[in-house]
């Protein structure tokens, strides 16, 4: 499933020369997973009550090809690119609305677990019908 976030850059995003700070897109990717969590019927505060496990960043990956600006409107997509028992890799990439121009092109890796233990732990059903659902 090809989800798609929109996102504008605010002062606070940037950088003394007035463009995206680098470490920004992965808050603006991580944004984009929990709305697109959101979108299918997810709410993480929930996951965590009822099915006591949480989702963490095992590895993140960027290629940075051009740059944001102050109030520029994006678009943050996410891809679940492949996903085993317990873990999933998004391929996340972030384009400005006005051109379709591709600013950055991401890939992060995601665990699901346990939230007592922090051990690895079987992502629900109910989340990996949805997401064969959406493709």
């Amino acid at each position: 499933m090809n989800y798609r976030f929109p996102v504008r850059v605010y002062y606070e995003d940037t950088d003394a020369a007035g463009i995206v700070y680098y470490a920004n897109y992965f808050r603006f990717m991580e944004r984009a997973r929990t709305e697109w969590l959101r979108h299918l019927g997810f709410e993480q505060d929930v996951l965590r009550e009822e099915h006591g496990i949480v989702f963490v960043v095992r590895s993140a990956a960027a290629d940075y090809l051009a740059p944001a600006r102050f109030n520029d409107l994006l678009w943050v997509t996410g891809e679940v690119c492949e996903h085993s028992r317990t873990a999933m890799s998004i391929a996340q990439d972030v384009y400005r609305q006005d051109d379709d121009e591709l600013l950055c092109r991401g890939k992060v890796g995601i665990v699901c677990v346990n939230i007592e233990s922090f051990r690895p732990s079987p992502i629900p059903g109910i989340i990996l019908e949805k997401l064969k659902d959406a493709d």
